[in-house]
C-alpha cells in the first residue's frame, strides 16, 4: 500500500454517459461524454477476460464485496479478496436497528479466496477461502507464483488506513492454506510480484520509519525467503511495481516524472533504471501478458482521450485497439504548454498553462488557479477534456487561461523536493503559488483584476489558505478543504498524516498547528467563496467546511457552500460532479466576467 494514493487528493471514478447536443463547446455535460479505460485480465489461454460488470457469466454468488482479482496460471481457478461478510446475529441486528458500534473493534478484513473457472458434476462452483488470521489482505498487493502453488500477498493489521505503515508480506500455499511470512521488517513492504522462474520476489519498501511523503524502494528476495537486496533508485522513489521481464533481468514499472507518467524498468543486477516511453504521453494501468512479452496498457495526451494500447515488451511501439471515445466530442481544445518559472527562494516550480480557446496575443484573460490534492499529488499532460468537478477544457471554452502548478511537495519531482513542505503549509508552497500567478501576468496572459483559485483537499486546504493571505483573488471555490489542522487530525480517518508532516502531535506543539490553519488566520478574509462538500467524507470530515462557512459567514463576507449527500471524498456519482462542475463555471462568470 502506499501513502500517495490514499493521501488528501481528489479521485473520480465514474463510468455514466450523459447524452448532450453536439454542436455545442466544451460544457461540464459534454466531458461527461468521455470514458474512462479501465484495466481487464485476459486468460492465460487468451480465449476469456474477466471484469467487473456487464453481460458476462457470473462466477461468484457471496455476501460481501469483492474487492480484487486474478486468473491462476494454468486458467482453471480465480483468485480473489472479499471482505468478511457480515455474521447472522450481525444482519438481524442490523435489521433491528440494534446496531451500535464500537469504535476500532469488529473491523471486517479483506481476505483471499479461490474458485474454479468450471462448474462440478453438480454444477456448482464452490469458492474456497484461503488466508485465515487477525490481518487484512492489501486488494492490490498479492500475485500467483508461475507454478500456481502459492500467492504472495502482502497484508497489514487491518483495512483501517493509517495502518499502511505496518505492511508486510506474506505466502500462502493454495492446496493447504498454510501462511509463511516472507518480509516482515520496520519498513512497509507492498507490491509482491514473482519472478517468471518463481525464484525470486519483487517488492517495494519504504524509508523506515514510514512517512507519507511516500518514500519507497524496490527490492528483491528469494521466493523462499533470505536475505533481501534492494536495487537502484529510482527517479521519484515512488514506483508502482508492473512486472519482471521474460529474461528476468528487469523490473518493469510506473513513476510520475514531472508532468508526464513513464513507464520504466529497473535492472535486477543493481544498474540504473532506463525509461521506455520516451514521449509525452501518459501510461496508466500497464499489464503485461503471461508470456512477459506484450503490454497492455491505458494511454492518454493532453489532446488524446484515453484508448487501450498494446506493444511489444522489447520495443516500445504502442498500437491501439481500442475506439472507445472514438465518438466523443471533438471541439477545440484550450492550448497547454508546460512552463517554468521561479519560486521567491530561486527553486524552479513546473506548471501547466491552458490558454483560453480563440487565444489572441496581447490580450488579457481571466486567468483560474487550479491547486492539486496531496500534497503529494501532482499535474500531468492527461486528457484536458476529462469529466471532472473541475473542468479544464470547458474553462478554457469559456475565454478563461487555467494554471496547475507543481509546488514543492508534489510527485514527480523527487525525494528532496516532495519533502520540501514538511513543517510548512501555507508558507513556501503558497509563496510557489503566487509567483506562478506572476509568471502568468508577466508574460501578458493573464488579468491581474480577474484571477480565480480553487482546489480540492490539499488543494481545499491553501485555497482556504490563500483568502487568509491576500485578497487579490476575485473569487475562490474550495473544495473538502482541510481548515483546522487539530479538529483535522482529531476526526480524520489517518490521525497520523498531520503529525507526520509537522513532526509533532498537536498536544505537544500547539502553536504549529493553529500557525498554519485557515480557521485561525480568516479574520478579515472577504474573498467569495464557494465550498463543495461530500457529506459522507472520512478523509476531511465536512466538519472542515462547515467550519470555513461559518467564519466567513459571521464575518459578513459572501460565502455558499453546497452539500453533497452520499458522497466520500471525492464526488463520485455521475450527476453530482456534473453539478459542482456547473456551480464552478457560474461561481466565477459572476465574478470575472468584469
Amino acid at each position: 500500500m502506499k501513502p500517495k494514493k490514499i493521501l488528501l487528493s481528489l479521485s473520480i471514478f465514474i463510468a455514466a454517459i450523459l447524452i448532450v447536443p453536439l454542436h455545442a463547446q466544451w460544457t461540464p455535460e459534454e466531458m461527461m461524454k468521455v470514458k474512462t479505460v479501465g484495466a481487464v485480465q485476459v486468460s492465460p489461454d487468451r480465449k476469456r477476460v474477466i471484469f467487473t460488470g456487464g453481460e458476462a457469466e457470473q462466477l461468484t454468488d457471496v455476501k460481501s464485496e469483492v474487492m480484487s482479482f486474478a486468473w491462476s496460471p494454468d486458467g482453471k481457478s480465480i483468485a480473489f479478496t472479499m471482505t468478511e461478510p457480515l455474521s447472522e446475529q450481525e444482519e438481524k441486528d442490523q435489521k433491528a436497528k440494534n446496531d451500535a458500534r464500537v469504535v476500532d473493534e469488529n473491523i471486517k478484513k479483506a481476505h483471499l479466496w479461490i474458485i474454479p473457472v468450471h462448474k462440478d458434476t453438480q454444477g456448482k462452483r464452490e469458492a474456497k477461502r484461503l488466508t485465515q488470521g487477525d490481518f487484512h489482505v492489501d486488494g492490490e498487493g498479492w500475485d500467483w507464483s508461475p507454478d500456481g502453488k502459492t500467492i504472495a500477498f502482502s497484508n497489514v493489521p487491518s483495512p483501517v488506513v493509517d495502518d499502511w505503515t505496518k505492511a508486510d508480506i506474506s505466502m500462502v500455499d493454495v492446496a493447504t492454506s498454510e501462511i509463511k511470512p516472507l518480509v516482515k521488517t520496520a519498513a512497509a513492504e507492498s507490491q509482491p510480484l514473482y519472478s517468471p522462474d518463481g525464484q525470486w520476489i519483487a517488492y517495494t519498501a519504504s524509508d523506515v520509519p514510514p512517512t507519507w511523503g511516500g518514500t519507497a524502494w524496490t527490492m528483491i528476495i528469494p521466493s523462499s525467503g533470505g536475505q533481501p537486496k534492494r536495487l537502484a533508485s529510482t527517479h521519484d522513489e515512488q514506483p508502482d511495481l508492473v512486472a519482471w521481464s521474460a529474461d528476468g533481468k528487469w523490473i518493469y514499472f510506473t513513476e510520475a516524472n514531472g508532468t508526464i507518467s513513464q513507464l520504466g524498468a529497473l535492472p535486477v543486477d543493481g544498474g540504473m533504471p532506463k525509461i521506455l516511453n520516451q514521449n509525452d504521453s501518459l501510461v496508466f494501468s500497464v499489464n503485461l501478458n503471461s508470456t512477459h512479452t506484450t503490454f497492455g496498457l491505458s494511454a492518454q495526451a493532453l489532446d488524446k482521450a484515453p484508448e487501450v494500447y498494446v506493444t511489444a515488451a522489447d520495443k516500445w511501439s504502442p498500437i491501439q485497439v481500442s475506439k472507445v471515445n472514438a465518438n466523443a466530442p471533438s471541439h477545440p481544445l484550450g492550448k497547454t504548454e508546460a512552463v517554468h518559472y521561479r519560486a521567491p527562494d530561486g527553486l524552479e516550480i513546473e506548471g501547466l498553462l491552458t490558454y483560453p480557446v480563440g487565444y489572441e496575443k496581447g490580450k488579457r484573460y481571466p486567468l483560474l488557479l487550479i491547486i492539486h490534492g496531496g500534497p503529494a499529488g501532482v499535474f500531468v499532460q492527461s486528457y484536458l477534456a476529462s469529466r471532472s468537478a473541475y473542468p479544464i477544457a470547458a474553462y478554457a471554452a469559456q475565454g478563461w487561461a487555467v494554471l496547475r502548478c507543481n509546488i514543492r511537495g508534489s510527485s514527480g519531482y523527487g525525494k528532496k523536493f516532495r519533502y520540501a513542505n514538511y513543517k510548512d503549509w501555507g508558507g513556501m508552497d503558497f509563496k510557489d503559488l503566487m509567483a506562478g500567478v506572476d509568471y502568468v501576468i508577466g508574460t501578458g496572459v493573464a488579468d491581474p483584476n480577474r484571477l480565480g483559485v480553487m482546489g480540492w483537499s490539499y488543494g481545499g486546504y491553501m485555497t482556504s489558505w490563500v483568502i487568509t493571505q491576500t485578497k487579490r483573488f476575485q473569487a475562490a471555490s474550495i473544495g473538502a478543504p482541510v481548515t483546522n489542522l487539530t479538529s483535522f487530525t482529531g476526526t480524520a480517518d489517518i490521525p497520523s498524516f498531520i503529525p507526520d508532516y509537522f513532526g509533532a502531535e498537536f498536544w505537544n506543539n500547539p502553536a504549529i498547528y493553529t500557525k498554519h490553519s485557515a480557521m485561525f488566520n480568516i479574520k478579515g478574509a472577504t474573498t467569495p467563496t464557494l465550498i463543495l462538500h461530500g457529506e459522507q467524507d472520512l478523509r476531511v470530515p465536512i466538519q472542515q467546511g462547515y467550519e470555513l462557512y461559518n467564519a466567513l459567514k459571521r464575518q459578513g463576507a459572501t460565502v455558499k457552500m453546497v452539500v453533497y449527500p452520499r458522497q466520500p471524498h471525492g464526488l463520485r456519482e455521475p450527476r453530482l460532479v456534473l453539478d459542482a462542475g456547473k456551480r464552478n463555471i457560474e461561481w466565477f462568470k459572476q465574478y470575472l466576467s468584469k
